[in-house]
């Protein structure tokens, strides 16, 4: 397990760098974390990270946005939140978007648990007094 600090927003790409060089090789993530916990925002300095020329926001309506990065590659931005069930999932192909190779960004995965893959991280985003944010990544 590894834990990564956040006093404020000023901070946050150096994060999401420091995550990056934590989770090498590994392109399947899980956030958690409160309503307001700052999940989309660190998702975002991930995405800008890892090249993305397209603007990174919530896809809490489309259920998934896909980012196209400099080099051309994709990265999927997932938000399960409105899902009711699991097979809305298989509905859009999830498990190919899994198995794409492609880095995967999901929230709110309680939602659908049981459709993750194995290999997939888990990161937990803890709020603190402050604006203070504690990344928990769980290797």
């Amino acid at each position: 397990m590894v834990s990564i600090e956040i006093n404020n927003l000023s901070e946050i790409r150096q994060a999401a760098k420091r995550f990056l060089s934590v989770v090498r090789g590994n392109r399947i993530f899980a956030f958690y974390g409160a309503m307001g916990a700052g999940k989309t925002t660190f998702i975002k300095a991930i995405c800008e990270e890892l090249g993305s020329i397209d603007n990174v926001t919530s896809p809490s309506f489309t259920i998934v946005n896909e980012y196209i990065t400099s080099n051309l590659d994709s990265l999927f931005h997932f938000d399960f939140f409105r899902i009711k069930t699991v097979e809305e999932l298989f509905d859009f192909g999830f498990e190919e978007y899994l198995s794409s190779g492609k880095y995967c960004f999901i929230e709110w995965p309680e939602k659908a648990e049981e459709a993750l893959s194995p290999d997939t991280i888990v990161v937990r985003i803890d709020v603190y007094p402050g604006s203070v944010r504690k990344i928990i990544i769980e290797l």
